[in-house]
């Protein structure tokens, strides 16, 4: 069974976001910001409302591969921060090009993989038990500008034959160069309207973070989640200690470093000796098992030193 939905942005007036509950919206994105600096105008109201209805929220980010994605990830985060910590909510990076690709200029197809690998490393990190996933179109897909084991939120609009839920919910979803999307955007009349394939109650437990044990809370997460914002900024020497457990057990990938500050470096380590780790045990860990951030597990083998 799956469940319905909707995002907006500025573009967008006030919605009634009860109304759109009694309707059967599970859940609605709100745009949050675009670039190192764009804020949307209406995203306090939307994100608010959306919440308040108690739908399960969610927010996206407008992406400029050609600029620095730290900087974007810091914008996005100081945005969503206030509002996402408390509740599922669901975090998505918009991948795609403007018309003119203005922001996609001077990128080469390994270069926007490697952009938002980061800027999806950095959002996680801030948000270690909520998922993160991009929003990107057919192209984008072909092009390999999706990260491997992202959520995929994908915009196919087959038009009047699928323009509304039931038609939609029957209808055959998409499989862009054979990746499944977990949501699918089937129009944008009279709102963008999505579904999501699953029912309500695995969607609200997914967006709630009860996920797989690479995702269960690990003794160093306070750690994490204290000091400075952005998640790249200056945070506790936890970082360093656990740079070096890596470089210990053969999984450290550090050019420079590794230093208190949390970077890609970290979570690539990190993700190398959750494989590691799975292989030697006979896990049978997948998918997001495997991904950033720590599980209790994991953690507590690498002894990492409590600061």
């Amino acid at each position: 069974m799956t469940t319905f939905g909707i995002d907006v942005s500025a573009y967008q007036g006030m919605q009634d976001w009860n109304a759109h509950k009694k309707d059967g919206v599970a859940f609605a994105f709100a745009k949050a910001s675009e670039g190192e600096h764009g804020r949307d105008a209406r995203f306090d109201s939307h994100i608010s409302g959306i919440i308040k209805a108690g739908l399960v929220a969610g927010a996206y980010h407008f992406a400029w591969p050609n600029q620095d994605p730290a900087a974007e990830a810091a914008n996005y985060i100081g945005a969503v921060a206030p509002y996402a910590h408390a509740q599922p909510f669901v975090h998505w990076l918009d991948l795609e090009a403007y018309n003119d690709r203005r922001n996609y200029q001077g990128r080469s197809d390994s270069q926007i993989l490697a952009w938002a690998t980061q800027w999806l490393a950095a959002v996680r990190a801030a948000f270690p038990s909520q998922y993160v996933g991009v929003y990107t179109s057919a192209d984008d897909i072909a092009h390999g500008h999706l990260p491997a084991g992202a959520p995929l939120w994908y915009p196919r609009y087959p038009g009047a034959s699928v323009d509304t839920y039931a038609e939609a919910a029957q209808a055959t979803w998409p499989t862009p160069s054979g990746r499944a999307p977990l949501f699918w955007q089937f129009t944008g009349s009279p709102l963008d309207r999505s579904l999501c394939s699953l029912n309500a109650d695995e969607l609200r437990s997914w967006a709630a973070g009860t996920v797989s044990p690479a995702f269960e809370p690990y003794p160093g997460r306070a750690f994490f989640l204290k000091g400075d914002q952005p998640a790249y900024g200056k945070r506790s020497p936890i970082f360093t200690a656990m740079g070096k457990q890596l470089v210990a057990v053969g999984c450290g990938r550090y050019h420079v470093g590794p230093t208190a500050t949390l970077n890609t470096a970290d979570v690539d380590s990190y993700e190398a000796w959750q494989r590691q780790y799975n292989s030697t045990h006979h896990k049978g860990w997948t998918g997001a098992a495997l991904k950033w951030p720590p599980g209790a597990e994991t953690w507590n083998a690498l002894k990492v030193p409590k600061s």
